[in-house]
């Protein structure tokens, strides 16, 4: 891979969203703060969106955070795909 391909379109530091989904648990909105909080650890809930599914059986939770590199993001995506309980991330 040439340099200009693993060079990111994005510049650091931002405000990034990203948004993980699953089913409506009791939980699952703590499990996707606490991971994100992980990862940035000065989000402002403010920062923090939830929706819920027409039907009520899933959720969205949209996690504004303060982006500073490629690698926190990737670590961030990693962390939320290979938790159980979030079936899609975006």
């Amino acid at each position: 891979m040439s340099d200009n391909e693993q060079q990111s379109l994005i510049e650091y530091p931002c405000d990034f969203p990203i948004k993980a989904m699953g089913r409506a648990d009791s939980n699952f909105v703590q499990v996707v703060r606490e991971i994100v909080t992980r990862h940035d650890p000065n989000i402002d809930e403010t920062a923090i969106e939830v929706r819920s599914s027409r039907a009520g059986s899933y959720l969205s939770v949209t996690a504004t955070i303060r982006a500073t590199s490629r690698e926190q993001l990737d670590r961030l995506y990693q962390e939320l795909c290979d938790h159980p309980q979030v079936t899609l991330v975006l």
